[in-house]
């Protein structure tokens, strides 16, 4: 039986193709409330890389907290499309969002100090407010199996 964290799903629409990590992902559901005609959880496969201009995906997927959607250009050499770069857009300030429900989403150039540990995150990173997260500081969707709707 394949593992979810081992679940890698690929779409293409010619020009890009979309990888998703389903294990990564934390239901800050972005991806389908913001562009359902490409992302819908309903239907199967649940992503239409033809429902949206290829610009618009990459933006919709930029916006992705957790790195379980990227994508990369078909027309670069790419040989490794389980780690594609998806390439962030520079941001002069620190924005954060609380997520009804869901966790503390901080944009822009942030260093991450959690005990000894310091990590640079660039682009949206999501951050744990339910308290159950088993990858703290960091959400990993743990809130939606909790009643948490703070």
């Amino acid at each position: 039986m394949t593992d979810v964290k081992d679940i890698i799903r690929h779409y293409s629409n010619g020009e890009i193709t979309i990888v998703w990590k389903p294990a990564l992902c934390i239901h800050v559901k972005y991806c389908w409330k913001e562009l359902p005609e490409v992302f819908d959880p309903d239907k199967r496969p649940w992503t239409n890389p033809y429902g949206a201009s290829t610009e618009r995906i990459i933006q919709q997927i930029n916006r992705c907290p957790s790195g379980a959607l990227t994508y990369f250009r078909n027309d670069e050499q790419q040989k490794t499309p389980e780690t594609p770069v998806t390439p962030q857009p520079v941001v002069s300030e620190i924005t954060a969002e609380a997520m009804v429900g869901g966790p503390l989403l901080v944009s822009g150039n942030i260093a991450v100090k959690y005990g000894d540990n310091v990590e640079h995150k660039s682009g949206p990173t999501a951050f744990c407010r339910c308290g159950q997260s088993q990858d703290p500081p960091y959400c990993d969707g743990s809130h939606a199996e909790t009643n948490f709707n703070v």
